[in-house]
């Protein structure tokens, strides 16, 4: 299993406004020229869902194929430099070690968080690489709505926050882990050191950045958001970093650079790693690719491994229902809740597919396949303040790799009319694949050490 030390202290780098500023102009300058180097001996992993599956279950996966023949044009020195390349960005996306030790995951294992939910049976687009937005639930939602005398929904089941240092797989109606309801690290300094700092670095960003009449409302919520990382899809021909302009690219900069979120995107990730290591895996192979081939890209955090994230800034922010649709649908979302809010009374995160509503304490990681279940908050009420910060792959990235690094009209233009019928048969059987990657209760156990 490829994965990363839990609660690794990284030092903050130095970080001037000035520097910001000149790092976004320059994001800005080259955004709507992005090229792709000449990476020819650097293939996809160009294999099945299926053969993924297979392949992932082994450790020491991410491995980049080469061509066939040897392209003349390049030396062997030259193709010695882009494996070395290749191997740099997979050391920095995955540390190896052994499986994760009893203690981290013993406690979750005993108490599962059993659903009849079946994750094979999500709703899911046709090629399987992302979700659907589906159904829309009422606006507002408070725990009376669901729990009391006036309760108007009965079917839901209240789980409580498992205490720091303990997460609780959710596990569906086949035994596999598709969620996660983590909590804090086990760290008597972590809400001093880490959510206090993130909060104050949060309210600071919202007061310094560019904020467009109107943005603040979206089909999530009500709410300031700030984004950055990469993305594609949306009729992008090609994966793209997201543009915020040079004011707030400087202040998404700073918040990246901050060692409160620079640990906090460090934990999410060892939660992934630990509970979904198959999964965790497919995600080292794809995004190890695609980081070589478009080494002018980067990750947020280089402890992290998504590609994505957004800060949620509140100051009240809870999420209306939605399916984060263009994320990959049989990966993982890290949301990490912050603010100063009674958690017994809002925030509370609702799984609808799932009929559950999790506890979620300010500084607690839940990671859940966001694409493909229907989820939203309880709502915090006035003088709380709630903020969120979100992790991220979208299930394009993964998609243009898997194609060769081709657009989806070069890519159809490349096939025969038999390929084509192929292609568009094989979404239902990637996602179930996909999905087949999630490890069971048992798995774990018997990976497990002492």
């Amino acid at each position: 299993m490829k994965s990363f030390s839990e609660w690794g202290r990284i030092p903050a780098p130095e970080f001037t406004i000035v520097d910001a500023v000149a790092a976004a102009a320059a994001v800005q300058e080259r955004h709507e020229a992005l090229s792709s180097p000449d990476n020819d001996d650097l293939q996809p992993p160009n294999q099945s869902l299926a053969k993924a599956t297979a392949t992932l279950a082994t450790p020491a996966t991410a491995t980049l194929a080469t061509t066939a023949s040897h392209n003349k044009q390049g030396s062997r020195r030259e193709r010695h430099q882009k494996r070395a390349a290749a191997n740099a960005v997979r050391d920095a996306l995955a540390d190896p070690r052994s499986p994760p030790r009893r203690h981290q995951v013993l406690p979750g294992l005993k108490k599962p968080i059993i659903t009849k939910f079946h994750i094979m049976k999500a709703r899911i687009a046709a090629t399987g690489w992302v979700g659907v937005q589906g159904k829309k639930e009422p606006d507002l939602h408070r725990l009376e709505d669901f729990f009391g005398p006036g309760a108007k929904r009965k079917d839901f089941t209240l789980v409580k926050a498992p205490p720091p240092g303990e997460s609780r797989p959710i596990v569906d109606s086949e035994g596999k882990i598709f969620a996660v309801h983590g909590s804090t690290p086990k760290d008597p300094t972590f809400i001093t050191k880490v959510h206090d700092p993130a909060v104050a670095a949060l309210e600071q960003a919202r007061a310094q950045m560019s904020i467009a009449a109107g943005s603040e409302q979206h089909r999530r919520g009500n709410f300031v958001t700030l984004t950055g990382g990469q993305s594609h899809g949306n009729g992008r021909e090609g994966p793209m970093d997201v543009y915020n302009g040079v004011i707030n690219a400087a202040v998404f900069l700073a918040l990246i650079t901050n060692a409160a979120f620079i640990r906090l995107a460090g934990f999410g990730t060892s939660l992934f790693a630990t509970w979904a290591p198959n999964v965790f895996d497919f995600y080292v192979d794809y995004m190890s690719c695609f980081y070589v081939h478009y080494p002018n890209m980067q990750r947020p955090f280089l402890n992290s491994i998504w590609s994505a994230c957004t800060f949620n800034l509140g100051p009240h922010t809870w999420s209306l229902g939605h399916r984060d649709f263009n994320n990959v649908p049989f990966g993982w979302c890290a949301i990490t809740a912050l603010g100063h809010f009674d958690f017994t009374k809002g925030g509370h995160l609702i799984l609808w597919d799932c009929k559950l509503i999790l506890e979620f304490p300010p500084g607690s990681t839940i990671l859940v396949p966001s694409a493909a279940i229907y989820h939203s908050n309880i709502s915090v009420e006035s003088p709380e303040t709630r903020y969120s910060f979100t992790q991220y792959t979208a299930g394009g990235l993964f998609r243009y790799v898997e194609r060769g690094f081709k657009s989806e009209t070069a890519y159809f233009a490349s096939l025969t009319k038999a390929e084509v019928e192929e292609e568009r048969e094989l979404g239902l059987t990637r996602a179930m694949e996909g999905a087949g990657m999630f490890s069971t209760i048992a798995e774990l156990k018997a990976a497990i050490r002492d």
